[in-house]
């Protein structure tokens, strides 16, 4: 891993203004069918949020709206700038958006090509995009893998690389969906002390409860579009009956069936 003062420089932006504001922000798909429903949201710098819910829920689906993928009725504001088509590059440059399949991800033939995309067509000089790419492969441990075809990695590998992709472009905020699905119990705690070692502010989809417990101090609970539930990722940890009834297994329920099957 490398050192805090070698991290690829993060973007600068209104330190002052909250990282990320939804207002009203609602979204429906072409068959009418609506994913979010008036979401009011205030992320501050520096914050790690757990975006939890059933499948449906809208989160993967707000994490898009972030940087302009979906353009949805309301406001999404990044740093106090409000999303427009004009300014749709500028808030691109800072949230990093990492989709939970590493293969839409990973296109370019190498690994070096994959994590230098970002940067490159940044307009950065070469010198400083072949810097971030080397600091963003350490930061993520796949230093030495520059030359390996991203389609043949292993899962875990993918991950690591597609957050590097992210890194290189020193975006201040990292979107991520479900960034531990199907990785093994190994890839999953690599996974969490990457992201533990990581200063940018982070809203992550997931229903891995463990991860965002272990992870990530706050938690948005949604369901049907809405938001039902904000607060300490503890707090709402241990609210079983909040859980349940917006289709969250408890942690307790996991603890006890493998205690049963032991």
């Amino acid at each position: 891993m490398t050192r805090l003062d070698e991290t690829p420089r993060i973007e600068t932006h209104n330190a002052t203004a909250s990282a990320v504001e939804l207002v009203g922000l609602s979204f429906a798909y072409p068959d009418g069918m609506p994913a979010l429903r008036g979401i009011d949201l205030r992320v501050e710098p520096g914050e790690k949020v757990a975006l939890l819910g059933p499948n449906g829920a809208g989160k993967s689906t707000l994490l898009l709206h972030l940087n302009g993928v979906f353009r949805g009725q309301g406001e999404v504001r990044i740093f106090a700038e409000r999303l427009t088509e004009a300014n749709l590059r500028l808030i691109r440059a800072k949230v990093g958006l990492l989709f939970s399949n590493p293969d839409d991800q990973l296109f370019s033939p190498t690994v070096l090509d994959d994590v230098a995309y970002g940067p490159l067509h940044m307009g950065l000089p070469r010198e400083e995009v072949l810097e971030r790419t080397r600091v963003a492969l350490e930061q993520v441990g796949m230093q030495g893998f520059e030359d390996r075809v991203p389609h043949r990695l292993s899962l875990g590998q993918k991950k690591r690389v597609a957050i590097a992709t992210v890194l290189s472009m020193g975006t201040p905020i990292l979107a991520l969906d479900e960034p531990s699905a199907s990785l093994s119990p190994v890839a999953r705690r690599e996974l969490i002390d990457l992201l533990q070692s990581l200063p940018q502010t982070m809203l992550i989809s997931t229903h891995d409860l463990a991860l965002a417990r272990d992870l990530l101090p706050r938690t948005v609970v949604l369901d049907e579009g809405r938001v039902v539930a904000d607060g300490a990722t503890a707090d709402i940890l241990e609210d079983a009956d909040l859980l349940v009834a917006h289709g969250l297994e408890p942690l307790s329920a996991h603890r006890h069936q493998h205690e049963g099957a032991g």
